[in-house]
């Protein structure tokens, strides 16, 4: 059999998987965005409220490598809450306690830095405006996943997150792929090493 692997930009709203478990919660679901592949499933996830890069694969092996066994970076746009200092990025980039399953977990050391305003559109929901006092965009870069884990360190030094896009996984970068857009690819491993 052979493997497909697609690039998408994920929108604000959409759940990264292709079936809905919640029978109650009408959600937008990636097959929404095109005709994929059976057996197609997204590596990594992005919350409902986030957007930007996720790849998508038929193959188990390469949404392994890339989420568990690559340690592959992955960076983030962030616009948070307020207008964030020295401190909370050192704080950020040292680690910062978290809550994953009920228990406290130290985020491992990580790349942030304050960035200007991406040129990217409008959300679909708007965030709010100026009247509501100053935000920053800030670029941070892991190698771990965990659950909303990057919502979490934010609002941990207290800058809660407003606005977050996933910009790039390994050397993959969402570019100008618009909000819904679909790229089918070769090999994503040649292309995330």
């Amino acid at each position: 059999m052979e493997h497909r692997h697609f690039i998408i930009h994920k929108p604000f709203g959409f759940l990264s998987q292709f079936i809905n478990n919640q029978t109650k919660r009408q959600k937008k679901m990636l097959g929404e965005l095109h005709d994929f592949p059976e057996g197609t499933m997204a590596i990594g996830r992005l919350d409902v409220k986030s957007e930007g890069l996720l790849l998508l694969t038929t193959d188990g092996k390469v949404s392994d490598f890339i989420t568990t066994r690559g340690k592959v970076e992955k960076e983030y746009y962030v616009q948070v809450d307020g207008a964030i200092t020295n401190k909370e990025i050192e704080l950020l980039k040292t680690g910062v306690k978290i809550g994953i399953k009920g228990e406290k977990y130290l985020t491992k050391p990580c790349k942030v830095s304050v960035i200007d305003t991406p040129n990217f559109p409008e959300r679909s929901m708007k965030i709010r405006d100026d009247r509501h006092g100053p935000t920053s965009w800030i670029s941070i870069i892991l190698q771990e996943g965990k659950y909303r884990q990057v919502r979490k360190m934010t609002s941990a030094v207290g800058f809660p997150t407003l606005r977050l896009i996933r910009v790039r996984i390994g050397n993959i970068w969402l570019n100008n792929l618009p909000s819904g857009g679909v790229k089918e690819v070769d090999d994503l491993m040649e292309l995330v090493n």
